[in-house]
């Protein structure tokens, strides 16, 4: 798979949010990274440095009603899974990623999407 996003930027990105979303009523799971070199199904891994050659990473956030999950492959793609309310749940849209920052940008319109939470001004 082709790197076009820098994970280990991009996860930053969820860590400069963390506390922000942690005080508005959000549960962050930790971060999970999968490696492409395992052989398959790949099991996902909590722990950064037990991964060779991470080709993704995901987050799950829940409350205040809603839950949201996130991946994104290093190929520039997020699969973005959530449930808003009963009769809003499902797979987001979503558009290429080219970097780290665009991925931190994407990241804030699926939570105000999902939880009407905007990003924090310290972002």
């Amino acid at each position: 798979m082709e790197r076009v996003v820098d994970l280990d930027e991009a996860v930053l990105e969820v860590e400069r949010r963390r506390s922000h979303w942690e005080a508005s009523g959000l549960t962050v799971e930790p971060v999970t990274w999968r490696d492409e070199t395992r052989e398959w199904p790949q099991q996902l891994e909590l722990d950064r440095a037990a991964v060779v050659n991470a080709d993704s990473f995901g987050v799950v956030l829940t409350g205040l009603g809603g839950e949201l999950s996130v991946v994104l492959f290093r190929g520039g793609w997020t699969d973005v899974d959530y449930f808003a309310g009963i009769d809003d749940a499902g797979t987001m849209p979503t558009t290429a990623i080219g970097s780290a920052a665009a991925f931190g940008d994407q990241l804030d319109s699926y939570v105000a999407r999902v939880f009407g939470l905007l990003a924090s001004a310290t972002v």
